[in-house]
C-alpha cells in the first residue's frame, strides 16, 4: 500500500462504517425497501464504473427481446430532472448517455431515468401497465428498491475482493455487499481463462458472498468498426477518441488486431462532447496530413458524437466506433435458462406502495 492509501485509510474506514450502517437498516427493515409484483433485474457493481455494465444490459436486451421490457437509470450527468420517458426527442443530455445508448439501439425497449428508483418503476408501470420485467441499470446500492434479481459484475483485472473502499481503492461499499448478489459475473476475462482459474476466483468470490450464490464469467467481442461520419474506408492508422470509465480493453484489441493508434484522446467517464472537441480532431487529423488516418470510437461515445448538436460536424469526419458484444465463457446456456426461469417463474411480492402504482 502507497504512503497515499495509509494517509486515507481512516477516510476509508469512516466511508465504509457509513455504508455498513446504511446497509444493516435496511437488512433489518428499519429503513423501508420497495418490492415489485413483477421481475426487476438489477445490473451493478461494487465498484466505482468501469466494470461493463453497459453491455451487460445490452445483453439481458437481446435476450429478452420477447419481453415487453423497461430499461430504468438514474441517468448519471443528465441535464434533466426527475422522471424522464425516452421518445423521439430524447437526447443524451435529457436521459444521459448510457441510457439513450439503450433507447438508439433497443427502440422496442421503455428507457427511463428518474433519480428515485421506486418512483421511476411506478411511472413505468402506470404508462405501461403490461410491462413484463424492469431492467435497473447500475443499482447495487440504491436500496430504495429490492430487485427480484441482483445481478454483481466484477471486473477480471481489478476484482472486487482485491480492492478497497473509497477515497483508497474503488469500492463503493466494503467487500461483504456481495452477500445481497444473487448471481456474480466476473466481466472482461481473456478468452483463454483455464477452469482452475475460473475455480480459484470463484472461491475468492465465494468469501464474501453467499456460498451458493453463482460465478459466471464473460468476454467482449469486438466487431468491425461502423461508420458515422465522412463516407471513408477505415485504415489501421487511428486516433482513437473515448469518454468512459476503463478504454484499456479497446485498446489492447486495437493494438492486438494491428492497429496503429497515433494518439489516444483519453476523455473522463461520461464527457461531453463539444464543437470544440471535434474541431481538435480535425486539427489534428490535417496534422498529419494524409488521408488514412481514422477517428475510432466506442459506441457509447458515438451515440453522444451524432446526437442533434454535433451530428452536422461529425458528419464531416472520418469517425467509426467499434461495436461490442458480450459473451460467456462457459455455461452461456445455463445463465440464460437462469434468466429465462427467473422471468417465467416469477410469482413476485404485493408491492408495499399501495394506492401510489
Amino acid at each position: 500500500m502507497t504512503v497515499l492509501r495509509y494517509l486515507l485509510w481512516p477516510f476509508s474506514l469512516l466511508y465504509g462504517g457509513i455504508m455498513l450502517l446504511r446497509n444493516l437498516l435496511y437488512d433489518k427493515g428499519w429503513l423501508r425497501s420497495e418490492q415489485f409484483n413483477l421481475p426487476v433485474i438489477s445490473v451493478g457493481n461494487l465498484t466505482v464504473g468501469g466494470t461493463g455494465k453497459t453491455p451487460h444490459v445490452e445483453y439481458l436486451l437481446r435476450l429478452m427481446a420477447d419481453k415487453r421490457t423497461a430499461v430504468l437509470s438514474r441517468g448519471y450527468r443528465r441535464k434533466s430532472k426527475g422522471f424522464v420517458l425516452a421518445d423521439e426527442r430524447a437526447t443524451a443530455e435529457t436521459l444521459g448517455d448510457e441510457p439513450f445508448q439503450y433507447h438508439r439501439d433497443f427502440p422496442e425497449a421503455l428507457v427511463a431515468v428518474c433519480e428515485s428508483r421506486p418512483a421511476g418503476i411506478a411511472q413505468l408501470l402506470h404508462i405501461a401497465p403490461a410491462t413484463e420485467v424492469v431492467l435497473l441499470d447500475d443499482a447495487m446500492q440504491h436500496r430504495p428498491v429490492r430487485p427480484s434479481l441482483n445481478l454483481m459484475l466484477t471486473d477480471f483485472g481489478r476484482p472486487f475482493y482485491k480492492d478497497h473502499v473509497l477515497p483508497t481503492g474503488l469500492l463503493r461499499e466494503p467487500r461483504q455487499g456481495a452477500q445481497r448478489a444473487d448471481v456474480v459475473i466476473v466481466t472482461k476475462c481473456p478468452a483463454d481463462l483455464s477452469a482452475a482459474q475460473m475455480a480459484d476466483i470463484t472461491k475468492r468470490i465465494q468469501r464474501y458472498s453467499r456460498p451458493d450464490t453463482p460465478v459466471f464469467f464473460s468476454a467482449f467481442r469486438y466487431g468491425m468498426p461502423v461508420g458515422i461520419g465522412r463516407a471513408a474506408q477505415p485504415s489501421k492508422r487511428v486516433l482513437l477518441l473515448t469518454g468512459i470509465a476503463n478504454a484499456r480493453p479497446l485498446l489492447h484489441h486495437l493494438v492486438e488486431s494491428g492497429y496503429e493508434v497515433v494518439q489516444h484522446l483519453d476523455y473522463p467517464d461520461h464527457h461531453s462532447y463539444t464543437l470544440a472537441d471535434l474541431e481538435k480532431l480535425k486539427a489534428l487529423l490535417e496534422q498529419e496530413q494524409g488521408n488514412d488516418l481514422h477517428i475510432i470510437t466506442t459506441r457509447k461515445d458515438a451515440v453522444k458524437l451524432t446526437d442533434q448538436a454535433l451530428a452536422v460536424y461529425t458528419s464531416q469526419l472520418p469517425v467509426f466506433y467499434v461495436p461490442i458484444e458480450v459473451y460467456f465463457l462457459r455455461q452461456a446456456d445455463a445463465f440464460d435458462a437462469m434468466i429465462r426461469q427467473h422471468i417465467s417463474s416469477f410469482r413476485g411480492v404485493e408491492s408495499q406502495m399501495g394506492d401510489k402504482i
